[in-house]
């Protein structure tokens, strides 16, 4: 089996960074390439995921704010707009009028 650093495909960068220019379709050398080029891949799904929960975390506590802000405005709402709630359930429905009939 031949390793990447020996692959014509493989290069090394100063830092050491390795950049694969193989394609699993066009131009892989062995077939252990490809099982390489998944773990590369995963690596790099798992990395990403990693970044996006951790700028969950930082926004966690802001969508907490958010969402108690707007719980307290809907309930100041619901506290405004009691009074007409209030003043129906005092006066009734006008059934009383024609109890028999249905609309």
């Amino acid at each position: 089996m031949i390793q990447c650093k020996d692959c014509e495909l493989c290069t090394i960068e100063e830092n050491g960074r390795k950049s694969f220019n193989c394609d699993p379709f066009t131009n892989i050398k062995e077939p252990e390439c490809i099982a390489k080029w998944q773990l590369i891949r995963l690596d790099m799904l798992l990395a990403s995921y990693q970044g996006m929960l951790m700028w969950y975390k930082k926004l966690a506590p802001l969508q907490d704010k958010l969402f108690k802000y707007m719980q307290k405005e809907i309930e100041d709402i619901d506290e405004a707009d009691k009074w007409k709630i209030d003043e129906f359930d005092e006066e009734g429905p006008d059934d009383d009028e024609h109890p028999g009939e249905m609309l």
